[in-house]
């Protein structure tokens, strides 16, 4: 099965940009798509963005306004978030998950997630 890996969290101003990967291993991602999810404190979580294998996208359109971007790097078996013009309400854990097979727009379904990595943005 396949293990999934955050990283790229942590401080940034208002502003700010921060990029975030995913890194899979044990398997590639060839046939997984990968969702991109955040957890902000006291609150449910959030599907933010998903890519499938062929390398389509799909945001919530909650998240669809062009400062977050999905992007797949099959050499390197990742995906990241590129996250822009950040804002204190952005701050939550960040988690990736993979499933089989097409996206999901939402939590359910999603079989495997990595352990998440906080992104905390200070005004």
């Amino acid at each position: 099965q396949v293990q999934l890996a955050e990283s790229g969290g942590g401080w940034v101003q208002a502003g700010g940009s921060v990029r975030l990967s995913c890194t899979a291993s044990g398997r590639t991602l060839n046939y997984y798509s990968i969702g991109w999810f955040r957890q902000a404190p006291g609150k449910q979580r959030n599907f933010i963005a998903a890519i499938n294998p062929s390398g389509d996208t799909k945001y919530d359109p909650a998240f669809a306004e062009g400062r977050f971007t999905i992007a797949k790097d099959n050499a390197n078996n990742t995906v990241s978030l590129e996250m822009s013009t950040l804002k204190p309400e952005d701050t939550a854990v960040y988690s990736c998950a993979a499933k089989i097979g097409g996206y999901i727009a939402n939590t359910v379904g999603y079989r495997f997630w990595g352990q998440g990595t906080q992104v905390t943005v200070s005004s």
